[in-house]
């Protein structure tokens, strides 16, 4: 299988029969899936169980997906909409996480990496941590613009909203980021610049 093929020749041998080339479309996106579901669930298992049925979902309907859209775009979707029914479904509730689950989070998830990937790792986990204090736009719009690396076009399409909007918005969104991080993890920052 080529990795450098793009989204949409995958999907092309796929739909044609191949597949097997799937599981790099499901490679590809699966942090970027795992991500979205936990924004809404919290629970890494959870979100795990969210993220096999977004990519199941995706491969049952991807004949529907229509070749001038991007495929995370599409994804997106299917990802925030399986998580909101599968809150429904449970009735789960959507909660700010306090910092003692901000840190039992982050220990979970790097337990048994190299001391380079640890910090790597935990750095990821400090911007996830505080993406996930963001109000749910806010973190929408940071998720899609930084993960998803979506353009601020296919934002605005997405959100229903013009491209200027969505880029005052973004602004906004990383000034609250920032502004989140400096609250929670104010320590955590100073000693990464020392």
């Amino acid at each position: 299988m080529n990795n450098g093929s793009t989204d949409k020749e995958i999907i092309s041998l796929v739909l044609q029969g191949d597949q097997q080339h799937y599981a790099e479309l499901v490679k590809r996106y699966q942090n970027f899936v795992f991500s979205i579901s936990l924004r809404y669930t919290q629970s890494r298992e959870d979100a795990e169980e969210i993220a096999q049925d977004v990519f199941v979902k995706a491969y049952r309907s991807l004949s529907a997906f229509r070749a001038d859209a991007r495929f995370s775009t599409w994804l997106y979707t299917i990802a925030t909409n399986c998580s909101l029914s599968f809150l429904r479904k449970k009735k789960l509730h959507n909660f700010s996480l306090d910092d003692q689950q901000i840190f039992n989070l982050a220990n979970n998830r790097d337990s048994g990496l190299s001391a380079n990937h640890l910090e790597q790792k935990s750095k990821l986990n400090m911007v996830n941590a505080a993406i996930g204090l963001l109000n749910m736009d806010d973190a929408k719009l940071v998720t899609l613009y930084y993960k998803g690396e979506q353009s601020l076009d296919e934002i605005g399409k997405l959100m229903g909203l013009d491209t200027n909007t969505i880029k005052v918005r973004l602004h906004r969104a990383r000034g609250r980021l920032k502004q989140k991080m400096e609250e929670h993890f104010k320590q955590e920052l100073k000693d990464m610049v020392n």
